[in-house]
């Protein structure tokens, strides 16, 4: 899977991940491999992804589709 996330700061990053944890605004969320497709809205809270990759959000939005993931966040 791709994750790619853009904030302010950064334009984009992108990485290639096994799994994705993000602070949605109604609890947790986990993506694997072969998700189904999913728009939310995320809270404040950290992007962490396969065993140390961590990235802190305060509020944004993810797509997922096709095994990409796209983060749009502050």
């Amino acid at each position: 899977m791709k994750l790619s996330i853009v904030t302010p700061r950064d334009p984009q990053k992108t990485f290639d991940v096994s799994k994705v944890f993000l602070p949605g605004i109604d609890g947790s969320l986990e993506i694997l491999s072969g998700h189904a497709s999913l728009i939310a809205a995320l809270g404040c809270g950290d992007v962490r992804w396969d065993e140390d990759g961590v990235q802190h959000i305060e509020s944004g939005f993810v797509e997922v589709r096709d095994n990409i993931i796209k983060v749009v966040a502050e």
